[in-house]
């Protein structure tokens, strides 16, 4: 089985997982990542919807480029993890959305140094740690974690909804 355990709580998709998939990305062509999106489109379209929305909250296509790496790669890693997640729904996004919102609102004002350890506090507790850890890291090579804009504001919580999107459907597999 590819999903490993810790606490209790299954990781759908492990560190191994996360490092093949986001090599594979890395690699492919502009059309195979076309194709990609193509199976996103028809597998999970809501997490490629939500991400392809971005332009109407004023995230502009070249910062449009990185929510769309980290869905390819997330989608890359859930075709490798060994399970067949299932389509994540609306009701599932505003879900995992509201819970995201309400933890992000409780580090308002809270000192930078703080939220870090609370940042990293929270990927090593996290049921999808590997994939939390990647998307933080690979946003913050892009400079967005510092939310300076509106825009750089929705593109960090569509992306991080995706890993509580995961999340989600990863503990309904687990529960079965």
């Amino acid at each position: 089985m590819a999903a490993s355990v810790r606490r209790g709580t299954m990781t759908l998709l492990t560190q191994a997982v996360m490092v093949r998939a986001n090599i594979d990305v890395d690699r492919m062509s502009a059309q195979q990542k076309v194709e990609l999106a193509d199976e996103i489109y028809a597998q999970q379209p809501n997490l490629l919807a939500s991400i392809l929305v971005l332009p109407r909250y004023g995230v502009d296509m070249l910062q449009l480029e990185v929510p769309i790496h980290v869905l390819l790669v997330a989608f890359q890693a859930m075709k490798h993890c060994g399970h067949t997640l299932p389509t994540i729904s609306e009701d599932v996004q505003e879900t995992c959305l509201r819970r995201l919102t309400a933890t992000m609102q409780f580090t308002e004002g809270v000192p930078q140094d703080l939220v870090a350890q609370m940042i990293t506090k929270s990927c090593l507790g996290h049921p999808e740690r590997y994939l939390l850890a990647f998307v933080y890291g690979y946003l913050g090579q892009h400079d967005v974690l510092r939310v300076r804009t509106d825009a750089e504001k929705f593109l960090l919580l569509a992306a991080l909804n995706l890993v509580e999107c995961v999340a989600y459907v990863g503990a309904q597999l687990q529960s079965k």
